[in-house]
């Protein structure tokens, strides 16, 4: 079966004074790429569940919350609770991956796993089997607008032999420097799920652009 590329825009790309028209704008995308920073985990701080249950009301696609936060296992299941589809925890904050998944679970979201981009893959395919989505990040967490980083992709790669063999059933999902110029590797990697930022919201027309992305990642993905 072939795969279809999903997009994901990045909020913190966005305009923070106008949320809800901001969400709005990216109606015609796959999911909602919420980052919550706790000035902790990483330096910045963001948005936290009283937001994110706020954009829940508007949003007209599902919640992709990516929680960059210490002590995820006490936070997590109020954003699955809060509505979102799908909730990423980092792997470098938690102690017991695999309860953080199921809390997730049980309370009614899918459970994402995020890896930085020094964080090797091998690490932590014991816990993926517990895990719907792995997110790669193709950049440092905590900041927009940074560079992409190719040096992940070989962890890209690894992690879709690993979706095509049967031995993990999830989505392979990149965030970071994703565009027009940096797209097609990814999807040539084997990414199914691409988080961009200011290639959507720094658009003229965020439905064009989200168009071209998915294109773009269409005719790259093997297959």
């Amino acid at each position: 079966m072939s795969r279809q590329p999903l997009i994901a825009p990045s909020l913190l790309s966005a305009d923070f004074a106008r949320l809800a028209d901001e969400v709005v704008r990216v109606a015609d995308a796959d999911w909602l790429h919420v980052d919550v920073m706790d000035a902790h985990f990483v330096p910045n701080l963001t948005l936290g569940l009283p937001v994110v249950r706020a954009i829940q009301r508007v949003s007209p696609v599902p919640l992709d919350c990516h929680l960059m936060i210490e002590d995820p296992e006490r936070w997590a299941p109020g954003y699955a609770e809060a509505g979102a589809r799908n909730v990423t925890v980092h792997a470098e904050a938690c102690t017991d991956p695999r309860a953080v998944a199921r809390d997730i679970r049980a309370a009614g979201a899918l459970a994402g796993l995020a890896i930085k981009p020094g964080t090797p893959l091998a690490d932590h395919l014991d816990v993926l089997r517990d895990f719907d989505t792995l997110l790669v990040m193709s950049v440092e967490p905590g900041f927009g607008g940074q560079s992409f980083i190719a040096d992940v992709l070989p962890k890209v790669r690894e992690a879709r032999r690993l979706v095509d063999s049967g031995e993990l059933t999830l989505l392979v999902e990149i965030d970071g420097g994703i565009n027009a110029d940096t797209i097609e590797q990814a999807a040539e990697a084997g990414v199914d799920m691409f988080v961009a930022g200011s290639a959507v919201y720094g658009a003229d027309d965020p439905a064009t652009a989200i168009a071209a992305l998915r294109a773009q990642a269409a005719a790259a993905m093997p297959g």
